[in-house]
């Protein structure tokens, strides 16, 4: 028989499932949305048990649209939202609510820990202490949900992410890998373990944590009654990093973007640990003994300021309409948008900047608007590689993620940067690099070097722009980005 990889694709608001052949063709796809939980203002949660039944019904429609038979698999790769929190007890039972990563609840706690420890966290996990990572939520599981604190001393509940939480669920094994564990702000990226240091200034017991392996290997197998196959679960990987794989950017300085409704663009530093005042240092996988590192941007509203076109102000019917509109004009004619709805992230993290659109006179139009927005997108994937750029050398900018199919936006983003800009054939590279990472672990593909034989370009971005235009442009984003700073301060909002 034939044989496939099956890779789960476990995102914020759905629960993927994609069946992929030898040479990265999806075969079968299936896609399950779950509630959204908001119990208070700024806490948002999931039920697993419903993240659970929705990957279930993902992993059945994908083999069915296959048409292929659950023997057929021969290994299952796991990707997943990063930083949420579960806890549950050896059968597999949630104990409470996963704890999503856009949550805040915490956010009062990581201030306090970060006036005094924020350096020493810096150093040991790469990242900049704040409530999006494991480490706080778990500590307020432990010190709000009644009786958790015991059960975990007593080694009766279990924590995890949400790859760690399914490979339970499939396997009954408690495990993790590198790039998720460098995400909970409890593990130490260079030693390559969970900090005692860290824990203590969490209070969390040491029992409730994972077992950390790399990120291609065969942690366990299915059982039976769950898919009707005993199947190698082999390869696990947070979305981001799972994405920088799926684009075989294995070498130093290969770079991604992947721009959803925020933007993350990750760079390939190989085997040395980088540091940024400005960007997060985290771990890319681990692969045949070794650990591979990666700079992260993050930029929160990308795609979500073309959503705000659509739904908020209306001046669009779909996200496609930009590109018509954009290419109405020969320039931005002076006017920007920065889209700081939530503040600005990467390299900015500035909490109090807002929205800004300026530069409208009285000949501005929805098409300026439309072009001033993708330019932003254009913009803020520049801010963030021109800080990876002092680091690590950069040649050309792998793209994925529903805005790529943005032909205007693809072309400028390559004259911005005045690099190439490259999109892929297979536009599913967060689920691809799940499959990969489990194939690799039973041998259906052998090497990297074969991998990256497999990945294609569709189409190529070479930029065209006089550098003269180009520093122009950039430094009106700029300016425009300086105005918008901290302006919730100067209103109170």
């Amino acid at each position: 028989m034939e044989k496939f990889v099956l890779s789960l694709d476990e995102g914020t608001t759905s629960a993927r499932a994609i069946l992929f052949d030898r040479e990265s063709n999806v075969l079968g796809l299936g896609q399950y949305e779950f509630p959204q939980h908001y119990p208070k203002p700024g806490w948002v949660e999931h039920d697993p048990e419903e993240i659970w039944e929705a990957q279930l019904r993902a992993i059945r429609t994908a083999i069915e649209r296959a048409k292929i038979e659950p023997a057929q698999i021969t290994a299952m790769g796991v990707t997943n939202q990063r930083e949420t929190t579960i806890v549950w007890d050896k059968s597999g039972r949630p104990l409470y609510n996963a704890i999503v990563w856009q949550c805040r609840r915490t956010a009062e706690m990581v201030e306090e820990v970060k006036r005094e420890y924020g350096s020493l966290i810096k150093e040991k996990t790469g990242l900049v202490p704040d409530a999006y990572f494991s480490a706080s939520k778990l500590k307020w599981l432990l010190d709000n949900v009644p009786g958790l604190r015991e059960k975990a001393e007593r080694g009766e509940a279990l924590f995890g992410t949400v790859d760690t939480f399914l490979i339970y669920r499939l396997t009954g094994e408690h495990v993790t890998d590198y790039s998720n564990a460098s995400r909970t702000m409890l593990f130490n990226i260079k030693k390559l373990e969970w900090d005692d240091e860290l824990l203590e200034l969490f209070d969390i017991p040491e029992g409730v944590l994972p077992e950390v392996r790399e990120s291609s290997e065969v942690y366990g197998y299915t059982k039976r009654g769950v898919i009707g196959a005993e199947i190698p679960v082999g390869g696990d990987a947070g979305d981001q990093q799972a994405a920088l794989f799926g684009q075989a950017a294995f070498e130093t300085g290969m770079v991604k973007a992947t721009y959803g409704t925020g933007s993350f663009i990750l760079a390939n530093t190989g085997k040395t640990v980088r540091y940024s005042d400005n960007l997060l240092t985290t771990i890319a996988w681990g692969l045949n003994g070794k650990v591979t590192y990666a700079l992260e941007g993050s930029v929160f509203v990308t795609g979500a300021a073309v959503q705000w076109l659509r739904d908020g102000i209306r001046i669009i019917k779909h996200a496609s309409e930009t590109e018509g509109l954009a290419r109405k004009l020969r320039s931005n004619e002076g006017v920007y948008f920065v889209p700081a709805f939530v503040g600005l992230g990467a390299p900015y993290w500035d909490q109090f900047a807002r929205g800004l659109i300026i530069g409208i006179t009285r000949g501005t139009g929805r098409e300026h608007l439309a072009r001033a927005t993708l330019e932003a997108i254009a913009y803020l994937t520049r801010d963030v590689i021109e800080e990876m750029e002092k680091l690590v050398g950069i040649k050309e900018l792998r793209v994925d993620g529903g805005a790529t199919s943005n032909d205007f936006l693809m072309q400028f983003q390559a004259d911005v940067l005045k690099r190439r800009v490259v999109r892929p054939v297979v536009k599913e590279t967060t689920a691809l690099g799940a499959a990969y990472l489990a194939g690799l672990a039973v041998g259906y593909w052998e090497s990297l070097a074969e991998i990256k034989e497999l990945w294609r370009a569709e189409k190529v971005f070479e930029p065209k722009m006089d550098d003269e235009t180009r520093e122009k442009l950039y430094r009106g984003w700029k300016e425009a980005v300086r105005r918008a700073m901290g302006w919730a301060k100067v209103v109170g909002r």
